[in-house]
């Protein structure tokens, strides 16, 4: 009956990151590898979700106090204005969000931007509305862009640019700069953008998120995507939205209605509690969070891991394996279940295409198989149980990776 699926479905495969983390389970191992926090949601957003179940709030049900939240919040962080009631849509988390914005722009045959290394998710988003992803290659170590890759991939197709910053896997975040070669772009080509900023509060060493929307000539052709999952540590509750203009608002919310419905009710609710944190609570949580990424960059290269770029912002580490060592990202990651009971993520998985020919031989021609993601959104204890278990096997070994970087 393998034939009676779909062209597109037959190309999924089971997503490598829920599969280590299923491994992680079954093993016991430490868990490195999937982006979800291990610790509680703050209490008050527990309670606000409990109480919204007791006052029976369990139907289908859209809180417009979430838009007028998001309204007010757009227009502090980034000078826009957007109209709660015709320009938002709430959705299942922010990977409906972004699936719905595909979903709505994008026909058989358009093109579709992507920065490479790039999250799974949006290739396969692409490709079930018909369209065609086109992956432009940041370059390592710090995953610049270059504006001249960027320009040329652009053709009488293209459709749109898909922008993730802060960026999963790296932890970049895209400079004003950046920002500008792909504002410039968009509105000389008249092509839309799709920003996935679920790691919008999070960014560190004194670096501010900004939306692509706020460049001139964005808001008009921008779609925002965004969830409480990262900022308020929920990834389970399934909360997200998209912030569009009206028109597109619109057909988001349609295909919403179409697909689930409705967003989970008690979880909107508690929605409106989060919304309303003060400032402190972000400020607290991106301290919180750098904290976890110097503990985690110093653990990591203890163990003679390559670290030439800090992340930014977002909660992942993409380090990459000393250059005399051996096995791929993959095999690596095997091992270090095996032997150390911690598991992370092969980078392989975020990576589609290749560098130009003249830079291959400043980088190495597998860079993609170079490098691991660790996720640092995790509790002190799991990473400092992680930090003594890769001790432990540094100790036994010589290194975890075969010897550090000499």
């Amino acid at each position: 009956m393998e034939q009676k699926l779909s062209s597109v479905a037959k190309t999924f495969t089971p997503s490598p990151i829920q599969e280590l983390s299923h491994l992680a389970q079954r093993s016991n191992a430490i868990n490195l590898a999937e982006g979800f926090p291990d610790f509680p949601a703050p209490s008050h957003l527990k309670n606000a979700a409990i109480s919204a179940i007791n006052s029976d709030f369990n139907q289908y049900r859209h809180v417009q106090g979430i838009c007028d939240h998001l309204a007010n919040i757009m227009k502090e962080m980034h000078g826009l204005d957007f109209d709660p009631r015709a320009d938002m849509a709430i959705c299942c988390g922010q990977t409906e969000a972004f699936a719905a914005a595909v979903f709505a722009i994008i026909d058989p045959g358009d093109e579709v931007v992507l920065f490479d290394p790039s999250y799974e998710t949006y290739e396969g988003c692409i490709r079930m509305a018909g369209g065609i992803p086109v992956y432009v290659a940041l370059e390592p170590p710090h995953w610049t862009l270059d504006p001249d890759r960027f320009i040329n991939s652009f053709t009488a197709r293209t459709k749109a640019v898909i922008l993730n910053s802060p960026h999963n896997p790296t932890g970049k975040v895209f400079t004003k700069d950046e920002l500008e070669t792909i504002a410039g772009a968009c509105c000389r080509r008249d092509c839309m953008a799709i920003t996935d900023e679920v790691y919008e509060h999070i960014t560190y060493d004194n670096i501010k998120h900004i939306s692509l929307a706020s460049l001139p000539g964005m808001q008009e052709r921008t779609i925002i995507t965004s969830s409480l999952s990262k900022t308020f540590s929920v990834t389970g509750w399934r909360v997200g939205w998209a912030i569009a203009p009206a028109f597109f608002a619109s057909a988001i919310r349609n295909i919403h209605i179409k697909i689930t419905d409705s967003a989970p009710a008690p979880f909107q609710e508690a929605a409106l509690t989060a919304l309303r944190s003060p400032p402190e609570y972000f400020e607290k949580l991106r301290r919180e969070y750098e904290s976890k990424r110097d503990y985690i960059v110093h653990l990591i290269a203890g163990i003679g891991f390559q670290i030439k770029f800090k992340p930014r912002g977002a909660f992942f580490l993409f380090a990459e394996l000393p250059e005399n060592y051996l096995l791929s990202d993959v095999e690596y990651v095997k091992e270090l279940i095996k032997q150390a009971g911690v598991v992370a993520v092969p980078g392989c998985g975020f990576f589609h295409t290749t560098l130009s020919t003249e830079k291959l031989s400043q980088v190495g021609c597998s860079y993609q198989e170079r490098y691991i993601r660790f996720a640092f959104c995790k509790s002190s204890a799991t990473l400092a149980a992680a930090a003594q278990k890769l001790a432990e096997l540094s100790d036994a070994m010589g290194c975890v990776t075969g010897g550090k970087n000499a």
